[in-house]
């Protein structure tokens, strides 16, 4: 699976600029595999991407601005989305990739997994202590 990050190397914008360094230099902290795809100079590039954000996703005049993430084909968000993922550690979800073993991102996904029962795994036995009957705390055992 490859990401794909639209970004204009000649935007006029600093808000923009900063933005798209952002996005990027947090893929590359995380060793993520990614292409970056300039809209400035590629008119393929460009269309590509405002054919492929959701309408949803649109601002109101209809063009998207870079950078703007996709996993493949499949629309993951711009950068106010890639930004809360990054606040929640959940950027490998919003990327749709597996989190690395050991991650912040893994931990929390094993912390909110379901368990068998029903109960969330830290709802387990969180101090792993052992549930003595009433008659044995008062002094009675079993024979």
């Amino acid at each position: 699976m490859v990401i794909k990050v639209f970004l204009a190397s000649s935007s006029g914008s600093t808000a923009i600029k900063k933005k798209q360094q952002d996005v990027v230099g947090f893929l590359e902290a995380l060793k993520v595999d990614y292409t970056e795809l300039d809209i400035a100079c590629n008119e393929d590039n460009r269309l590509w991407m405002r054919q492929n954000v959701p309408k949803d996703k649109k601002p109101a005049n209809g063009i998207p601005l870079p950078p703007q993430i996709f996993n493949e084909d499949s629309y993951c968000g711009d950068y106010e989305t890639f930004f809360d993922a990054k606040e929640d550690n959940s950027v490998f979800a919003f990327l749709g990739l597996p989190p690395p073993p050991g991650s912040k991102e893994a931990l929390q996904a094993e912390k909110e997994r379901v368990v068998q029962n029903g109960t969330h795994a830290e709802e387990e036995n969180p101090d792993n202590s052992v549930e003595v009957p009433v008659e044995e705390q008062n002094g009675h055992s079993h024979r």
